[in-house]
């Protein structure tokens, strides 16, 4: 038993562990060259060399995987744990440590666009900057004498925008700068026109855009160098994609966007017809302003006028508030006079009630000593042989005392 088995271990070849990786990665490689894997990115590592390694899972196994940097720039969104994928994917085993891993050379979101994830995300990212905020948005020139368009020369949308401004503003200068709007160049094309144009000033306002397409049509207009150089342009822009209901990166950050290539010219200039229009509207309303101010005028001049009368009416109302003034004052001094005479008369009967002459009327007399101004109260203040004054009512006599 033990002879048997020693001549079957002797029939396998001894392979060496270097050998035998080198023989797994070729059956591996030769045989899962081609693959598409669905499952949920886990592990995501990106380092300093550009390259991204993740692990590849679902419920029950998972795998490593890597893409190299040469793979994912072509990636159009940013890989995140816990998403969903598609992989375009080749088997391969790492032979330093025997590990079986995937080589992705193709990632996709799985159940929506990568482009789509991607135009989010650089939407995100834009607006936190502030690219999106009103504030930095410049105004556009009512009446530009030039205007400048980064547009591809053999599209529709150049076509209309010429024929929109020539039937709206045939004296308008137009610079036209032909640009590639689709493809890997576009939108450093589109880049390049847009710092051209602000070198030179040559123009008062941009129109960039094209006409419609799909997302991955449009895909210049959604990057970030295009969105960058709008928001730095000195010249205000509008943008124009073609699109009425969907919006580009382009058109959230420039200054004003319009929903066609047609519709971003006639903001550029306004309608002759609309502008003799607004004219004459001003006019007519200037003339109804002026005559409303000439008939308030003339109404203030009347009230003023009847307030303001002739000087010689004046001067009748001065005359007869002059004489209304001597009434009153003949009147006041008349009064004044009578109420003086009562008084008077009250005091004189007062005064004469308490006149000595009453007294003397009654019967009394008064003596007075020679000077005539001494009163004697009592005799004793008389001498024998002294002259007197005795003083009646209507009388004075002289007399000695004896």
């Amino acid at each position: 038993m033990n002879h048997q088995t020693d001549q079957h271990t002797s029939a396998i070849p001894i392979l060496s562990v270097t050998r035998f990786t080198q023989l797994a990665q070729e059956l591996i490689e030769d045989n899962l060259a081609e693959l598409l894997l669905r499952g949920e990115i886990s592990n995501l590592a990106r380092p300093a060399s550009g390259h991204w390694y993740f692990s590849l899972k679902d419920e029950h196994s998972q795998i490593r995987a890597v893409m190299f940097r040469t793979a994912n720039r072509r990636v159009a969104f940013t890989p995140e744990n816990g998403q969903q994928v598609l992989c375009r994917a080749r088997a391969s085993v790492y032979t330093p440590r025997g590990d079986l891993q995937l080589i992705v050379e193709g990632i996709e979101p799985e159940g929506i666009g990568g482009l789509q994830i991607a135009l989010e995300q650089l939407k995100t990212k834009l607006e936190q900057e502030g690219l999106f905020a009103l504030e930095h948005k410049k105004v556009l020139p009512p009446y530009p004498q030039s205007v400048g368009i980064v547009t591809s020369a053999t599209g529709a949308a150049v076509h209309d925008i010429l024929n929109i401004l020539e039937r709206r503003a045939s004296g308008l200068r137009i610079v036209l700068r032909p640009t590639v709007v689709q493809g890997v160049e576009a939108s450093a094309s589109i880049v390049a026109a847009i710092e051209e144009f602000n070198t030179s000033r040559c123009v008062d306002i941009l129109i960039v855009g094209r006409g419609g397409g799909s997302l991955e049509d449009l895909q210049a207009f959604n990057s970030e160098e295009v969105a960058r150089a709008i928001f730095a342009s000195q010249i205000p822009v509008i943008s124009a994609t073609g699109h009425e209901t969907d919006y580009t990166i382009a058109d959230f950050v420039a200054d004003l966007r319009a929903p066609t290539p047609s519709a971003a010219a006639e903001l550029v200039v306004k309608n002759r017809n609309e502008v003799e229009q607004h004219v004459d509207q001003l006019r007519l309303r200037l003339d109804s302003a002026i005559k409303h101010r000439l008939e308030r005028s003339r109404s203030a001049l009347g009230i003023l006028t009847h307030r303001l009368r002739s000087p010689e009416q004046r001067l009748q109302w001065r005359k007869q508030e002059l004489a209304n003034l001597r009434q009153r004052l003949d009147a006041g001094i008349k009064h004044s006079l009578e109420n003086c005479r009562y008084q008077l008369s009250v005091c004189s009967r007062e005064l004469e009630a308490l006149s000595p002459l009453q007294t003397l009327k009654r019967g009394f007399a008064v003596v007075e000593k020679q000077d005539g101004t001494t009163l004697v109260t009592s005799a004793a203040e008389l001498e024998p042989e002294e002259r007197i004054k005795i003083r009646f009512s209507d009388a004075a006599l002289w007399a000695r005392v004896e």
